[in-house]
Parts: C-alpha cells; sequence; structure tokens
C-alpha cells in the first residue's frame, strides 16, 4: 500500500493551494480518508475527514469553510483543495486511510500514511 501526496508549496496568505493523495495498493472507495497536518513542535492535527462511502465530511473549526476534501474514485485519488490560507495553516499535510466505518479523526485510527507534503503560507 501507498499513499503519495503532493501539491504543496509556498502561497502566500489568502491564496489556494490543492494537495493530492494518489493511493496504489488499496482502493480509497472502501476507506475512510483524511488529512492531517503537523507544524514543528506541534501534534499532528486532522484538518479533513471524509467517510468510506463520502456520505460525510467533518472539518475542525480552525478549516471549516475555507478547505474541501474530495474525492475521485475513477482516479482512486483523494484531493484537498485550501482557500484563503493563514501563515497559521504552514505545516506538513499527510494522508491517511483507514478502515474505520465513522469518521477517524484522530492519528490512531488510521491504518495507511502517505509522506506528508510542505504547505507554507507567507504573510
Amino acid at each position: 500500500v501507498q499513499l503519495q501526496a503532493s501539491g504543496g508549496g509556498l502561497v502566500q496568505a489568502g491564496g489556494s493551494l490543492r494537495l493530492s493523495c494518489a493511493a496504489s495498493g488499496l482502493t480509497f472507495s472502501t476507506y475512510a480518508v483524511a488529512w492531517f497536518r503537523q507544524a514543528p513542535g506541534k501534534e499532528r492535527e486532522v484538518v479533513a475527514v471524509i467517510t468510506w462511502n463520502g456520505g460525510y465530511t467533518y472539518y475542525p473549526v480552525s478549516v471549516k469553510g475555507r478547505f474541501t476534501i474530495s474525492t475521485d474514485n475513477a482516479k482512486n485519488t483523494v484531493y484537498l483543495q485550501m482557500n484563503s490560507l493563514k501563515p497559521e495553516d504552514t505545516a506538513d499535510y499527510y494522508c491517511a486511510a483507514s478502515r474505520f466505518r465513522g469518521l477517524p479523526t484522530t492519528p490512531g485510527l488510521m491504518d495507511h500514511w502517505g509522506k506528508g507534503t510542505q504547505v507554507t503560507v507567507s504573510s
């Protein structure tokens, strides 16, 4: 199983980025998928979750209304659209997949992880 995250980069505050997570060895449509982020010196935190059937999503207050998670089952890829970015969104972003049938919002519930992609938001 391999999850490959991409799309990170440097952007000015107020700008947008779209992260992608492509999977091999698993089918996203049978997993819940989440994006987490981790800033230096901070714990890893969830920023978006979508259930295995795409029926429910979860966003913490810090990103709600600015971030959107979506899936493309044909491409076996999950996206994270990030708008109105703020300097505090600067972190390494990770995608992860879980067999959990609810909304997995903690790292311990995830079964597979991709390597991070760095997002830097300048003020």
